[in-house]
């Protein structure tokens, strides 16, 4: 009898939010935020997820890897919510624009003034690794990410990304070499060949 056809009671599918998925649900932020950059986006990035995860939970096979089921329902909803911004022309915010040119950074206009998505993950990795990473194409920083941040195998990053498991392991190994070339400077500042 396969329940993931048939459907689960309502207990059931609590039971399985709460000890299988909420279990993933700091890989999923910490996954979120370095797909996003952005603290917020983030935020709403896994609420859609969990939401899209209980509202299919009839098709999740109980016994699988929740991590990957989970994961894959993330990226694509980013990738998703990504083609949507892309086609949707930019917003500006007003009170923003407001607030900048009243404020005291105006008129330093030769001041850096800090991005708010890089301090988010601050902390998390190395400044110059952070920045190399976050440099790259979303393509290329998720594979990094899945693989060598958050430790899935080639097969599950397969399912994950909807690519073949070739696909998978070419993109690594070039994502890997436009991070060495990346940080091929900073490493030789710190004294690595």
């Amino acid at each position: 009898m396969d329940q993931a056809k048939e459907g689960y009671s309502d207990l059931e599918k609590r039971d399985i939010f709460n000890n299988e998925f909420m279990v993933h649900i700091d890989a999923l932020y910490n996954f979120a935020i370095k797909l996003t950059l952005d603290e917020d986006e983030a935020k709403d990035l896994l609420q859609d997820t969990c939401m899209k995860a209980f509202r299919f939970i009839d098709s999740f096979e109980k016994g699988t890897n929740a991590k990957a089921w989970l994961f894959r329902i993330l990226k694509n909803s980013f990738i998703n919510d990504y083609r949507k911004k892309s086609k949707a022309p930019g917003m500006v915010d007003y009170q923003e624009v407001e607030t900048y040119y009243n404020s005291d950074e105006e008129k330093g206009a030769g001041q850096v003034t800090t991005d708010l998505r890089s301090e988010t993950v601050k902390g998390m990795l190395g400044d110059e690794i952070t920045n190399a990473l976050n440099s790259m194409d979303v393509d290329f920083r998720t594979v990094i990410i899945l693989c060598d941040l958050e430790g899935f195998k080639y097969e599950e990053m397969a399912k994950i990304l909807d690519i073949p498991i070739g696909t998978v392991r070419s993109r690594l190994h070039r994502a890997r070499n436009i991070l060495k070339e990346k940080l091929a400077a900073y490493a030789a500042s710190m004294g690595y060949k």
